[in-house]
């Protein structure tokens, strides 16, 4: 039979129950408190809560709260103690029979879980002739007590033995290892290898069984990073070994099997640590946290509302600006990294001071507003300040992805340069090429770790951290296995060696990519590798028209690399996506760029090549050339398009490629747009001080005309409850009624906030836009009802679909018209007097009737497409006008959250049958002393 699967637990005063890797099983310390048990596995638990569950109902003085049930009587509780002590008393034995080394112990515990047995049972029994007598009780207490600290320790000594057969094994591949130090020949170290590899295979699996029984998730990551050292390191120690056997006098062989039997022995220090209950110096834990720079962010924003009444000027000031500046200092660190660009630096360095003179503002104003209510300018000041530091955010997050752009780019080719002199023999050159791959990895290891600073990602970070971490240790290995093969070149196990420490690296690499994408987001990662595919195009063209056809290859080599990874990393964010309409124009357009596009272009960049290097130099069609390019950049920006076409409304999509270039085609994405505040200012009002557009303008209207606005933004919002309510429910994949609906409605919400002074719509002309863009819309959402219409037979629905039309073209020519008024500003005597309440009230009212008009638009329009049967697809089209299909519900938990008290008073008794903790419920069992 084999030995159970426990694990042994610890007792409260520190002393450890585990012993030594000696494997002297009987010297083990037998210390415990059965009042302090902390069980770290899930067989001691389900072993021992049956009986924890039955003795303690068995003397149990607590009388149930309601009448209703039956309970078990006392005589079958007393049975089924009797028959659970039997089943230990035989396993214990058969487990002794087994383990010779522990067989005296493991019975002297059986004997005493037979003993105490007898004791519990007979006293169980003469309790339940007469349950009203304390005394007896109490005997009964006290032997339930005793037989309960019997069983734990049977348990304990049965899990000491899987330890014990676990640390014999380890004890194995410990001298297996020092076997393989001593080694002198291939001969000697081949069968020492076939011993290490059965040993270490051995504890791999013995270690398997011990990660699944660990309750504590840290100590099952450490065992499984020991567990995968062990398995990854097996060949390149046998590559290694002989490398250094076959060469004992290069002192590059020799770190090269140090390092990795170093790593194999920390491995196994590792699952020694584990096992004994000790955590491991320098384990995974040493990679947990989130990113610096984020998370001070994110502090950052919730220290900065304060209640007003309570605002402590002494105080909060220098705790604000001690907290600003210190995430100053780590965004100054990020500006001044070698990897980050001179243009991205400037914004950096802008937003800064932005930053400091936004806190310095809203500090002023809780100045102004201590102790008395919130203010609207306090709200602005607040709502500013919080703007500033998203966009500080999105320029730090935009420098680790220019880094992470430039650095992944091309991973390998230092190291294959590296490879390359080594195999040619060409020592000089392996260490200047050494240099080069060395930085490289540090560069590598540099961006990972400013990726890091700007995630709230736990568990991303940390696998960034230890990839990171294992990239910065196998660096100097490979260098030091080029260097063994530059001095043997001709020698095989030096060739096996380089290739086996190449193919770590290059697996390690691409981990360390998976990762690092996977705390970047694929917007921000797209918006910057556009931009760089812009710049590198530029630099193409310039190249070929400077004919310099070395500098052509070398950019375009860039194009391509870049053009790559865009299309890997977004094939991998789409697989985290039901197939559907979407992911199916996403891969269209990665096959567009990849199969069409790029195979163009590298054919007119290699003619181009060629053409300038020929002697003389012949003619180039710059046209072609150009147009190729063009091509690629328009590849990539259509990729980008087609991946946010999924994004609402709601989520920060803002990249350096909309702020710069406002022109996004509205009919590629509804929720994309240009931010209006990115086009050149005018000065509405320049006979006017301190008020330059008309949002300022907004701001400074009288106290009773802005609480009318208010009044009537709330009856706005009301309609778009109803409009949420209606559209929400809709998946709006192949359904542009249900897309350009939601457009209409954000346009509508930016001019309504414009009428608070608020929102990013800043001037007159950026409203009137706005409205353009609203009556653009209208007319597409126009145009597309009507194919609804021609297929549908004359009905009332029909009739009022076309009434509803109607009035979508009435309100757009509505807001058409007042959104062209101006308010009115006058400076009287030094004091601004504001008039515009009229026009902004008509703005609102007619966004407020659009807004009815168009959620009664979609109503009609779904009864019309599916009333009188689906609409089918036009002749010659795949897809039908719309598809009504309803929006998957949101994920809801599995497990409900704690109730509050006031509830769990509401809820059934038998609903909330539980299994209890074993160790809870005997941390609460009631000891003799008190039950007599």
């Amino acid at each position: 039979m084999a030995t159970t699967d426990f694990r042994m637990m610890n007792a409260a005063n520190g002393s450890n129950i585990y012993g030594t890797t000696n494997g002297n099983a009987a010297s083990l310390s037998m210390q415990w408190n059965p009042k302090h048990l902390e069980i770290k596995t899930r067989s001691v638990e389900k072993t021992l809560e049956p009986l924890v569950m039955q003795v303690t109902t068995l003397v149990s003085s607590k009388s149930p709260q309601k009448k209703k049930g039956k309970s078990k009587r006392a005589d079958v509780l007393v049975v089924a103690v009797e028959r659970a002590t039997a089943n230990f008393v035989d396993r214990g034995r058969q487990i002794a029979q087994e383990n010779p080394d522990i067989e005296q112990e493991m019975l002297q515990a059986v004997e005493e879980v037979q003993s105490t047995g007898k004791q519990m049972s007979g006293a169980a029994r003469e309790f339940a002739i007469d349950p009203c007598s304390s005394k007896k009780r109490g005997d009964m207490v006290r032997a339930a007590r005793n037989l309960l600290s019997a069983v734990t320790r049977l348990l304990i000594l049965a899990d000491m033995i899987d330890v014990h057969l676990l640390l014999k094994k380890l004890r194995r591949v410990e001298d297996d290892i020092e076997h393989l130090k001593s080694v002198s020949s291939q001969a000697e170290l081949i069968e020492a290898m076939k011993r290490f590899g059965v040993s270490a295979n051995d504890l791999m699996n013995q270690a398997a069984k011990r990660q699944y029984e660990l309750k504590d998730p840290a100590m099952r990551d450490n065992l499984a990073a020991a567990r995968a050292v062990l398995k990854k390191h097996s060949m390149m120690l046998l590559t290694a070994s002989k490398a250094y056997v076959r060469h004992p006098e290069l002192a590059a062989a020799k770190s090269n099997r140090d390092f990795v039997l170093r790593q194999v022995c920390e491995a196994v220090n590792t699952i020694s640590d584990v096992a004994q209950g000790n955590t491991p110096k320098g384990g995974q834990a040493s990679f947990e946290g989130p990113g610096e720079l984020a998370a001070a962010l994110d502090g950052f924003d919730d220290c900065i509302i304060i209640n007003p009444l309570t605002y402590d000027e002494s105080k909060i000031r220098p705790s604000l600006e001690e907290r600003l500046e210190s995430i100053i200092s780590g965004s100054a660190l990020m500006a001044d990294s070698s990897c980050t660009r001179d243009e991205r630096r400037e914004r950096i360095v802008a937003e800064c001071n932005s930053v400091r003179q936004a806190l310095q503002d809203l500090l002023s104003q809780y100045m102004a507003n201590a102790g008395n209510r919130p203010t609207d300018q306090l709200e602005e000041a607040i709502e500013s300040m919080c703007q500033k530091t998203r966009d500080l955010r999105r320029q730090l997050r935009k420098a680790v992805v220019d880094h992470v752009s430039d650095s992944f780019l091309e991973p390998d080719g230092p190291l294959m340069m590296l490879i390359s002199a080594a195999q040619d023999g060409k020592e000089q050159e392996v260490q200047d090429y050494a240099i080069v791959f060395n930085d490289h990895a540090a560069k590598l290891v540099e961006v990972a770790k400013l990726a890091c600073s700007m995630s709230v990602n736990d568990d991303g970070v940390k696998m960034v951290r230890c990839a990171a971490s294992q990239i910065e240790n196998l660096c100097p290995q490979v260098i030091n296995a080029a260097r063994v093969l530059a001095a043997r070149p001709r020698s095989k196990v030096a060739q096996e060696n380089i290739e086996v420490f190449r193919d770590a690296w290059i697996n390690q690499v691409r981990i360390l990519t998976d990762a690092v994408d996977d705390i970047t987001t694929v917007d921000d990662f797209l918006a910057v590798s556009e931009n760089h595919i812009l710049e590198d195009v530029n630099k193409c063209v310039a190249a070929l028209q400077s004919k310099d056809p070395d500098a052509v290859d070398i950019t375009a080599g860039a194009i391509r690399g870049r053009s790559g990874r865009i299309c890997n990393v977004v094939s991998s964010e789409m697989d985290n996506y039901e197939p559907g309409p979407y992911t199916e124009r996403v891969h269209e357009a990665i096959r567009l760029l990849s199969n069409n596009v790029m195979p163009n272009f590298a054919r007119k960049v290699e003619g181009a090549v060629q053409t300038l290097s020929a002697n003389p130099p012949g003619p180039v069609d710059e046209n072609e050339f150009i147009d190729a390019t063009r091509l690629v950049y328009d590849g990539v920006r259509e990729i980008r398009r087609a991946v946010l076409l999924n994004r609402g409304k709601d989520v920060d999509i803002d990249s350096d490629t909309e702020w710069e270039n406002p022109e996004v085609a509205e009919s590629e994405v509804a929720s994309v747009r240009p931010d209006s505040t990115t086009t050149e200012l005018v000065d509405e009002y320049p006979d006017i001080s301190g008020i330059t557009n008309a949002r300022e303008a907004m701001k400074k209207l009288p106290e009773e005309d802005r609480q009318k606005i208010v009044q009537q933004v709330d009856e706005f919002k009301d309609e778009k409850r109803k409009f949420d309510l209606e559209v929400s429910k809709w998946d709006d994949n192949g359904n542009d009624v249900i897309v350009l609906a939601k457009h209409m409605c954000m346009i509508m919400m930016e001019m309504t906030d414009f009428t608070r002074g608020r929102g990013p719509l800043q001037t007159t002309m950026a409203v009137i836009d706005a409205a353009k863009r609203i009556s653009e819309a209208g007319t597409k959402l126009d145009k597309l009802i009507r194919q609804i219409l021609d297929m549908c037979p004359e009905s009332s629905t029909k009739k009022d679909l076309i009434a509803y039309l109607h009035r979508i073209a009435l309100y757009c020519h509505q807001l058409n018209i007042t959104s062209k008024v101006k308010a009115d500003v006058q400076n009287v005597s030094g004091e601004l007097i504001v008039s515009g309440l009229d026009s902004a009230t008509s703005l609102i009212q007619a966004a407020k009737n659009l807004m009815n008009a168009v959620v009664l638009t979609v109503k009609t329009s779904y009864v019309a497409s599916t009333k009188y049967g689906r609409l089918k697809a036009e002749p010659g089209k795949t897809h039908p006008v719309v598809v009504w299909k309803m929006k998957v519900p949101e994920k809801k938990p599995l497990v409900r959250r704690e109730a509050p008290e006031e509830i769990k008073a509401q809820v059934r008794r038998g609903s909330q049958k539980r299994p209890a903790n074993p160790i809870k419920a005997l941390s609460e069992f009631q000891g003799p002393d008190d039950a007599i």
